[in-house]
């Protein structure tokens, strides 16, 4: 063994133990009491966590003719520093561009780039036969999720197209994920505000309201049926959606979502504070009432919403200011893959919604399984790779973007006081987060070719 991480408490999604953690040519080879190696890890007081995996960043994503402020190596240095050592962003083709060469492109803005291991999920926002085609051949290349939309110009399809998308995921063994609101109920929303004068960031909410979201899932779950693929939803906001998932899954159906931590956290409060700070909040879907918390937390707590992810998507105040006038210009998203794990863990294990399995299942075991990363990563076993958060749960750290490494000018959770946070990250072995600091080096990162999604695992409903 090269190294040694000695005294902790290691945590898995079905175990928490006191052991020691031997690592060797960057995997982990030996978890026990006594391990020896000729570097020695303390951590004594810490818990030992796999290195967390987010699976929704947009990292440098343009958006007409501006691009979200983290690139490639910022915003993986953001995400090591919070204890995450796995990003999964995505590749969208453009005009003309083939499927294959934009995840080409992307893999060249990547590549060199980023300090933590990273993959891409596809976008589908065609669905003629070369575009199916090419999802096919990625599949086998290990590119294995497809996200789909439902809103957007650009990026959504019709249900047509999504029915030819979904066949072709279920054949090639590749994940759906999708982004549900409807397109037409938004627009109408947000041309009605507008024509009312209703300009201001604080009507944001309702443009897009709860009931778009569940209408579209509604209807995705409904073609996922027919074609008895499986669906994963992203960024599941409010309880009418997570009423469509439950009622899917009543009928026999394979449905997997994921909630962000400003759903579980933060409400449409956030747009009645004076301009321009409420434009920061301006992300989609919106920030709800309050109401929806209870009922996403408890449904992450029992397994109903299997991931925690964080849509980061940081813009600066200069370029949302753009839209003050206007909310419909202000570019939609917000920063938060370095503090998903702190936030989680404060507001989830220390205040009881969480269990510490529980919440290394939902951040780390059920991203690396569902994502075709397990058990590469994801877990503290013989054979992972020694991707490792020793992490101080007595730190207490209050968030501020002064001392963050977003690249942005602001933080939802400003001035917000968090209890535990990660004390040293290991990528592959490597310490490259410690104390805050970044001690890695540009580019060390390596793109992830992942599994794919088991076929025939779907029991849909018998049609």
């Amino acid at each position: 063994m090269d190294l040694v991480i000695k005294e902790g408490v290691v945590v898995t999604a079905s175990e928490a133990v006191e052991a020691d953690v031997g690592i060797e040519g960057g995997k982990i080879v030996a978890v026990g009491k006594g391990l020896d190696a000729p570097v020695k890890l303390k951590a004594q007081g810490c818990y030992i966590f796999p290195g967390f995996i987010d699976v929704h960043v947009h990292l440098q994503m343009p958006v007409g003719d501006i691009v979200s402020a983290d690139d490639f190596f910022t915003g993986t240095v953001a995400a090591a520093c919070g204890g995450t050592t796995t990003v999964l962003d995505f590749a969208e083709a453009h005009g003309s561009q083939s499927l294959s060469q934009a995840v080409e492109e992307r893999r060249r803005q990547a590549d060199g780039q980023v300090v933590v291991d990273y993959s891409l999920h596809l976008t589908g926002n065609r669905a003629d036969g070369q575009f199916l085609q090419e999802i096919a051949e990625l599949a086998e290349q290990g590119y294995t999720s497809l996200k789909i939309y439902t809103t957007y110009p650009g990026l959504m399809v019709d249900d047509g197209q999504i029915l030819k998308l979904l066949e072709t995921c279920r054949e090639a063994g590749v994940l759906p994920i999708v982004h549900a609101e409807n397109h037409h109920m938004i627009e109408h929303m947000k041309e009605r505000l507008l024509r009312e004068g209703k300009t201001s960031p604080r009507y944001h909410p309702i443009s897009r309201p709860c009931l778009a979201e569940a209408e579209a899932a509604q209807r995705v779950l409904a073609l996922s049926a027919l074609t008895r693929t499986p669906v994963y939803f992203v960024h599941l906001s409010c309880t009418e959606t997570l009423e469509a998932v439950r009622l899917a899954r009543s009928r026999g159906q394979e449905v997997y979502a994921e909630v962000t931590p400003h759903h579980l956290l933060l409400s449409d409060e956030e747009y009645l504070r004076p301009d321009p700070e409420a434009a920061m909040f301006v992300l989609s879907p919106p920030l709800r009432d309050r109401s929806h918390h209870s009922q996403l937390w408890g449904a992450l707590a029992r397994g109903e919403i299997q991931t925690v992810a964080t849509d980061h998507c940081p813009w600066t105040r200069a370029q949302r200011e753009r839209g003050l006038g206007n909310f419909t210009l202000i570019p939609n998203g917000a920063p938060g893959v370095e503090t998903r794990i702190p936030l989680l863990f404060t507001f989830g294990v220390r205040e009881g919604r969480l269990s510490l399995n529980r919440f290394v299942e939902v951040c780390s075991t059920m991203p690396a399984k569902l994502f075709g990363l397990y058990p590469r990563k994801g877990t503290i076993a013989p054979g992972a790779d020694a991707d490792l958060v020793v992490f101080d749960p007595e730190e207490e750290v209050t968030l501020s973007w002064r001392t963050l490494h977003h690249q942005v000018d602001h933080c939802p959770y400003e001035g917000w006081k968090v209890k535990g946070y990660p004390r040293l990250v290991l990528s592959r072995g490597e310490v490259i987060v410690e104390k805050g600091e970044f001690l890695g080096q540009k580019g060390r990162g390596l793109f992830l070719p992942r599994q794919k999604f088991p076929v025939g695992m779907a029991q849909c409903v018998t049609l």
